[in-house]
């Protein structure tokens, strides 16, 4: 057990670059906040690196902390490396999750270049109550250790396999897997209730903005799209990855 007093302890410092993607990448870790995140951490007990406890602050009994480095810390400690505006008083540095490889994925969730992190986030806490098997974060996404996507997922990065990487080089594989993709977009696709669930599918959510990458849409087995029936112009990726999920998977 240790504690901490000063803000300009360099493990302080430490703690608080990891808001930076530079440094997560670094270091290969990331930090949660909030009682509700670091319990579901726990859950991942063996990639929790050290437990931050402010001064004062009962840690629940349900949490097993065994074998875990805790570190005590003053408010203003506390404070200095928190994200929010009002914290908790339990953090936790976090090793990175992802996995080496898709391949045993079934069912899983494709994000294209997604920018906003509370799309993100909302897209894993979407695909893990869906019962995706994982998420497969293209490059161009925003960090899915970014601190607001962590939040937004409340907690569902613990729970659902993510891997990172060129989704062009793996379409091929999954079709060959007997994995049916699906796109995204409006021209040249279907209204999805045309689609019957499926055992094994992925679907690929693109851009807020800009969609999915043309050659992607190429490459997949049906565009889908959601009709509007009101005057909204869009929805939301989060929204549109879950009422797809959840038809998809029947």
């Amino acid at each position: 057990m240790k504690r901490i007093e000063s803000v300009n302890n360099p493990t302080v410092k430490g703690w608080k670059k990891l808001h930076t993607k530079k440094e997560r990448d670094v270091s290969r870790s990331f930090l949660v906040e909030g009682f509700h995140l670091v319990e579901e951490a726990l859950k991942k007990k063996e990639q929790i690196l050290e437990l931050i406890i402010e001064e004062n602050t009962a840690i629940p009994r349900s949490w097993d902390i065994s074998g875990l480095e805790v570190v005590y810390v003053t408010k203003q400690v506390m404070a200095a490396i928190s994200d929010t505006e009002t914290p908790q008083g339990a953090a936790a540095v976090v090793e990175h999750l992802a996995v080496s490889s898709p391949s045993n994925w079934q069912r899983l969730l494709i994000a294209d270049a997604i920018q906003d992190p509370g799309n993100l986030g909302t897209m894993i806490r979407t695909a893990d109550a869906a019962g995706m098997d994982g998420i497969f974060i293209g490059s161009g996404c925003v960090d899915i250790y970014n601190s607001k996507t962590v939040r937004s997922s409340q907690g569902s990065i613990f729970h659902l396999a993510h891997f990172k990487g060129e989704i062009v080089e793996h379409i091929d594989n999954f079709k060959a897997n007997g994995i049916s993709v699906y796109g995204t977009a409006l021209q040249g696709g279907h209204p999805y209730q045309q689609v019957e669930p499926a055992e094994k599918f992925a679907l690929i959510i693109g851009n807020e903005g800009k969609g999915i990458q043309p050659e992607l849409l190429q490459q997949t087995d049906k565009n889908l799209y959601i009709p509007i029936y009101g005057k909204a112009e869009s929805l939301n990726a989060g929204i549109a990855a879950g009422i797809l999920l959840y038809h998809l998977r029947g």
